[in-house]
């Protein structure tokens, strides 16, 4: 199952030319989520290539403006289509009371909008993942999110299910799904006789804004991508603790104690230059990725390589660079 993570918003605090406020798509199967709802996040959807897509739930990290000014708007459209199905929208405290502020511009939806306060703990689930939302530290209520998926079953070894007398067919498939089976000549075969170790899922992780925190190390322990802030470089250190905002450095850090396979930089201020921030970040951590709107990260499941880094070109997600086996020396980065 493909398990995509779009980043439709990478400015902190105000759009640029080149850059909206923050906004995040995953997108696993047919399942899409939107982690904030910046200013103007329905055309970014558009101006992505991916299109105005009906999302699954919308997860907010925290209430100050360049995280949801986007919504009366999307909403809006949404109900202008003749969306019927329920919209969850996930946040911290506060969210209830906001969205009740929002409604005279909203107006009246055709489907339910159903508000889901969380400090933490399962926010949203499907088959076989879920996703845990974390506390963070911020200047608000603030919290992360993490898309964890549900162990595999191990690999299925053909050459044993057939020395045991399985026939290839329906009964390979049985097993593979963790069933027992019984042979046409009698006897069963067991799962466990044919298949390997169970396989890790996926873990996804993304912190929002806030400074760095125990709580997002030992979430995004081992996950496979972790989006996090980089507000600041270095030389702005005391600002970033003022404001509860993170360095590269600081992102850079947490990465390498969390072990994950790549980190992605956002929030990122015009006064900053992606160069600059990623060179800090990779002064602690070497698979760093510092994106342009619109760049798609592919995460494949763990034994088939690390994690893939489509470009944007012209506005639209191009061709894929792995960020893979060679890690530092492949990882796709962009000077702008």
């Amino acid at each position: 199952m493909d398990l995509f993570i779009t980043m439709l918003g990478t400015a902190a605090s105000v759009p640029t030319a080149a850059r909206g406020t923050s906004a995040t798509l995953i997108a696993r199967g047919g399942r899409r989520l939107l982690i904030d709802c910046g200013e103007g996040t329905q055309r970014q959807l558009l101006r992505s290539g991916l299109g105005l897509v009906d999302v699954d739930a919308i997860l907010l990290t925290h209430l100050h403006g360049d995280h949801y000014l986007g919504l009366p708007g999307l909403l809006k459209t949404y109900s202008l289509r003749g969306r019927e199905r329920p919209l969850p929208i996930v946040g911290p405290r506060g969210l209830g009371d906001l969205l009740g502020r929002l409604r005279p511009v909203i107006g009246r939806t055709p489907f339910a909008v159903e508000v889901v306060h969380t400090d933490g703990g399962t926010v949203w689930e499907d088959q076989a993942v879920v996703v845990e939302a974390f506390p963070t530290r911020h200047s608000v209520a603030s919290v992360g999110y993490a898309l964890v998926e549900d162990a595999r079953p191990g690999a299925f070894d053909v050459a044993t299910a057939r020395a045991l007398g399985v026939p290839e067919g329906p009964l390979f498939g049985v097993l593979q799904r963790g069933g027992e089976v019984e042979l046409p000549g009698g006897g069963r075969v067991r799962p466990d006789q044919v298949l390997g170790p169970a396989r890790a899922g996926r873990r996804a992780v993304v912190a929002g804004d806030t400074e760095p925190c125990d709580t997002t190390a030992a979430v995004a322990r081992g996950a496979s991508v972790l989006v996090h802030e980089a507000s600041f470089q270095n030389e702005e250190s005391a600002r970033a603790r003022d404001t509860h905002h993170s360095t590269a450095a600081e992102a850079g850090a947490l990465a390498r104690r969390a072990g994950v396979g790549l980190l992605v930089l956002t929030h990122l201020s015009p006064r900053c230059a992606p160069r600059e921030l990623r060179r800090e970040a990779e002064a602690e951590f070497p698979r760093v990725h510092v994106p342009r709107d619109f760049d798609q990260i592919e995460i494949p499941f763990p034994e088939r390589g690390e994690p893939l880094v489509h470009r944007t070109r012209d506005g639209r997600v191009a061709r894929a660079d792995r960020a893979g086996a060679e890690a530092a020396a492949t990882v796709v980065t962009h000077d702008l």
